[in-house]
């Protein structure tokens, strides 16, 4: 009974969770989605390039995307974060004055989220059938109009269940951040609940930050499962009641 008591203490302390909930939801979250949602955007902004240079009839995009994509896929995220942030970080902070870890960790996020992001934009694009692109060239659209405006369009929107799991992935790889070393007002919410452990020799904080993230990826996770299955059964048909149908063919 001891024991189990013991376990409660260190990892259900309700009185140290509730300590460490304000920080992370005052300063752990906003920094976290900042992270999260820059890199996103970057990310997806590179990989959309990315995506059309691997599918460019030119042999030496293809290659610059297919080598870009094979790096930084294959290396692990805390590595790709500590040589950029801790690297450039004395050379950046000589040549621009900043001090701050975010450019560079938003940085060393966007180097990998766009190697991924870029497998799905090209995949996406590739899956669109020939037959629009022979269709608008037929139309008179050039290659390039018909790529930018008819094929890239469909095949960002087969990919979109895909791109928010990368956002899930971004938000969770953000916590690598305080490798970089933050001031009390830069901690993303890991950092926020492993200062206040590490204080207090209590887990508890750190189960807080982990019902929190689970607080933000559940809902993204059941988002990519309704949009998967929304894009391929189609939206429900509206089915009209029996005494609406009823009244179909009869005069006034």
């Amino acid at each position: 009974m001891d024991a189990f008591q013991q376990f409660l203490k260190t990892f259900f302390d309700w009185q140290a969770m509730g300590d460490v909930v304000p920080q992370m939801l005052t300063v752990g979250l906003p920094n976290t989605l900042i992270l999260a949602a820059a890199s996103a955007v970057l990310g997806s902004i590179l990989g959309l390039v990315l995506a059309v240079m691997g599918i460019s009839r030119n042999a030496a995009p293809r290659w610059i995307a297919r080598i870009y994509t094979d790096i930084f896929r294959g290396l692990p995220a805390i590595l790709v974060i500590v040589v950029i942030g801790i690297g450039l970080g004395p050379i950046i902070r000589q040549t621009t004055g900043i001090t701050s870890p975010f450019p560079l960790a938003i940085f060393a996020l966007t180097l990998m989220a766009a190697a991924y992001i870029g497998e799905i934009f090209r995949s996406g694009i590739q899956s669109v059938d020939k037959g629009q692109l022979e269709a608008s060239r037929a139309l008179g659209f050039s290659y390039t109009s018909s790529m930018v405006l008819v094929v890239i369009p469909q095949g960002i929107r087969r990919v979109l269940p895909a791109l928010v799991n990368q956002l899930i992935a971004l938000i969770k790889d953000s916590s690598l951040i305080y490798l970089l070393g933050v001031t009390t007002g830069q901690r993303e919410i890991y950092r926020v609940a492993n200062d206040y452990a590490a204080n207090s020799g209590n887990m508890s904080p750190l189960i807080a930050a982990g019902l929190l993230y689970l607080c933000l990826t559940i809902p993204l996770t059941h988002l990519v499962n309704f949009m998967d299955k929304r894009m391929r059964e189609g939206k429900a048909a509206k089915v009209e009641p029996d005494e609406a149908a009823a009244l179909v063919g009869k005069g006034a």
